[in-house]
């Protein structure tokens, strides 16, 4: 069997953001397989631009990397208690492509943000939004990493044995419903 592929969103577009960390060590704990962090800095959503120009090609890649991964690991802060548009306008223009790539895909969820519910809401909120793609989004364990900036050191790795053991359990369990 070859290896999986294992694609990462982050709601945040910052290079340094706890969300694009909170990813990374998830792939880090999901390995061995390929991780492919994917770029979400998209034009904003318009019907004329669309109709005029078509899918751009960054949401055809984007599209592609989904419908191509075999499992895909989600992260969002907490903006107005809810994911941020980074992530809403991202999901807004795949659900425009040809093909159904979410469908029956294996997706783990998880949240990071400065507030003490570590983006619990804006989780809530996203899971909602992806019920329309019909993804088979685990259900835990819940990661809600609260206070996201005092969790990772200078190398960008879990501090908390608490987060890190409940995100290993939760890629363990993205692995066995990827097929691996």
């Amino acid at each position: 069997m070859s290896e999986p592929i294992l694609l990462g969103l982050s709601g945040s577009l910052r290079e340094s953001a706890t969300n694009r960390k909170l990813l990374r060590e998830a792939a880090r704990l999901f390995a061995p397989g390929t991780y492919i962090e994917a770029d979400l800095n998209l034009p904003l959503y318009d019907g004329d631009l669309e109709d005029g120009e078509g899918i751009p090609a960054p949401v055809q890649v984007l599209a592609d990397q989904i419908a191509q991964a075999h499992a895909v690991i989600v992260s969002t802060p907490e903006y107005n208690k809810g994911p941020s548009g980074v992530l809403k306008n991202a999901l807004d223009w795949v659900s425009r492509t040809a093909g159904r790539p979410w469908a029956d895909k294996p997706v783990a969820v998880m949240s990071a943000a400065a507030g003490r519910a570590g983006g619990e809401r804006a989780q809530m909120v996203l899971r909602g939004y992806m019920v329309p793609f019909q993804p088979r989004i685990l259900q835990g364990p819940e990661i809600h990493l609260a206070s996201s900036s005092n969790e990772f050191d200078a190398q960008g790795r879990l501090t908390s044995d608490r987060y890190e053991s409940a995100l290993q359990t939760l890629m363990q369990k993205l692995r066995v419903e990827a097929g691996f």
